[in-house]
């Protein structure tokens, strides 16, 4: 359920690809400074979004410099680091982590899943004060979310999707409670997290109805039990609608707040990258312009 939120590199100037990246690479660098090398391989690029828009939106300039790194070894790559934004966002990363190694461990019975998450719980025994709010906050909804999908009763696709939603909303204002924008912010985060928990649902549709494992499309949708190519096409257009009315609600909470920098970024990465990542989803298009960082 992670990592689709990402920049339309095309559509990119130079300048904001590497600063894009610099953020990726400082959150990568928070996470060790914070928690350690082993986490580090939980680094997603919607956790990168998060700490962009929360920088854009504070008078933490953070700084920047030019270092190696394991992926990178041969060059030196800019980074971001001094920054607060940085350091929530990797919390949040590791947390959210751990806990879907959690869910599949839960849902597949998976090993490599329980060894991984016994690897990470270390880490995680001493949570800052400020953030075991967070903490609590990610193990409950994620919690309502695991019992909605494992129970008898045929829950709504808004239903299904309540609870991420809801909990993205929450990641992104609670950093700046009591402001006078943090509706604005909950909204965007919401209608993004609606957007990244119906995305995935259809991205994992195929080998979910494959291996006969729960998706909420299938289950609240498939009445008559069609296989995946009928049923894929008949609910597209459906699934498209849904998706491109929540990224556009994002594009409209994002312009009702105080954005104080990287406006552009956000812009690509909200009008052009989600538009993008459907397009690869939907299998609208044969071009990836999608590269590593």
């Amino acid at each position: 359920m992670f990592g689709y939120v990402t920049p339309c590199i095309p559509e990119l100037k130079v300048k904001e690809y590497y600063k894009f990246k610099s953020y990726y690479c400082g959150l990568c660098k928070s996470i060790k400074t914070n928690y350690g090398n082993l986490p580090r391989f939980s680094l997603n690029y919607d956790m990168t979004f998060l700490a962009i828009i929360i920088h854009s939106l504070s008078n933490n300039d953070g700084s920047f410099k030019k270092c190696f790194c394991p992926v990178h070894p041969l060059k030196k790559n800019l980074i971001m680091e001094n920054n607060p934004a940085l350091d929530y966002a990797s919390f949040c990363n590791v947390i959210l982590f751990y806990y879907k190694l959690l869910d599949d461990f839960n849902d597949d019975k998976s090993i490599k899943s329980k060894i991984l998450s016994g690897f990470l719980t270390p880490y995680l025994k001493n949570i800052p004060g400020e953030l075991q709010i967070v903490q609590a906050t990610i193990e409950s909804k994620l919690k309502n979310l695991y019992i909605m999908e494992n129970a008898t009763y045929k829950y709504n696709l808004d239903e299904y999707s309540h609870n991420f939603a809801d909990l993205t909303g929450f990641l992104l204002s609670n950093y700046f409670s009591g402001e006078n924008f943090q509706d604005n912010l909950y909204w965007l985060g919401y209608n993004l997290g609606k957007w990244i928990y119906i995305i995935d649902a259809f991205d994992d549709l195929e080998d979910d109805m494959k291996k006969h494992k729960f998706n909420p499309i299938n289950h609240y949708l498939n009445t008559e039990k069609k296989s995946f190519i009928d049923f894929s096409q008949e609910i597209e257009g459906r699934i498209d609608f849904t998706l491109v009315t929540c990224a556009n609600n994002c594009l409209i909470y994002m312009r009702k707040l105080p954005i104080n920098k990287n406006k552009t970024l956000l812009e690509n990465i909200l009008m052009f990258g989600l538009m993008e990542k459907m397009d690869k989803v939907f299998k609208r298009s044969d071009v990836n312009y999608e590269q590593s960082l």
